[in-house]
């Protein structure tokens, strides 16, 4: 896999690649005790949407890509030790914009889904 953006994600919070081919990524997210909201082991939906962003951002795959707009839906809870499958896939390409349609599933179960919009820009968004 020749991974080209966001080279010092954390892949414990973030998931791990295993999948990546033009327009497409997918990533595996364990979750753990670390990201419990409560004691009965619901995971914070924001770890899930981290693992899905970061999927959007590999299935465009630029070093420059940034998150510019995300329309989901949380679906069903996810629950500590759940292995979250995120797939992404470019949808639309229009200049600089990237449309990405994203899909969170527990086993056959999707617990989250929607569509992210991100931007490749001409340089670093902090320079």
């Amino acid at each position: 896999m020749d991974i080209r953006t966001h080279p010092s994600i954390d892949r414990a919070l973030c998931g791990e690649p295993t999948q990546l081919s033009p327009g497409v990524a997918e990533v595996l997210l364990t979750t753990t005790s670390a990201m419990a909201a409560d004691a009965q082991g619901l995971v914070h939906g924001g770890f899930v949407f981290g693992a899905l962003d970061y999927a959007a951002m590999l299935a465009v795959n630029d070093p420059l890509v940034v998150l510019g707009s995300a329309s989901v839906r949380f679906l069903a809870p996810v629950r500590v030790g759940d292995a979250v499958r995120c797939h992404a896939e470019v949808c639309e390409t229009k200049g600089k914009k990237r449309v990405v349609r994203v899909v969170a599933r527990v086993e056959s179960r999707d617990v989250v889904s929607g569509e992210l919009v991100a931007f490749v820009l001409d340089k670093h968004l902090l320079e």
